[in-house]
């Protein structure tokens, strides 16, 4: 079992930056790939950035340029470093992590960002 825990998030203004932070515990000896996703007020779970088996990453176009994450795999934790943010960025945030076919969720992290 692997439990994910999200920190970071809150309220900002258009134009800033925020950071997200997902720490694994438990057995993450197997985890394969941490990453992120959103999910906005009446809309469906999205990604945001996922890492790929090519050691390259995918972001949603929406983000591309603005959001980059980063892994340390000492600490088993993901971050979200996220600038530039606007209104439309503003989503529960979460992330998750892979382990043999299995996806883990962290329990999501409020981000509002004022116009």
């Amino acid at each position: 079992q692997v439990q994910l825990v999200e920190s970071g998030g809150g309220l900002v203004q258009a134009g800033g930056s925020l950071r997200l932070s997902c720490a694994a515990s438990g057995t993450t000896l197997m985890i394969n790939a941490m990453g992120w996703y959103r999910q906005a007020p009446g809309k469906q779970r999205e990604l945001v950035a996922a890492p790929t088996s090519a050691a390259t990453t995918i972001y949603a176009d929406s983000v591309k340029g603005r959001f980059t994450i980063s892994r340390d795999n000492a600490k088993n934790t993901v971050n979200l470093h996220m600038n530039s943010l606007t209104p439309e960025d503003t989503a529960v945030y979460y992330c998750y992590a892979t382990d043999r076919g299995i996806v883990y969720w962290g329990q999501g992290t409020q981000v509002t960002v004022s116009s």
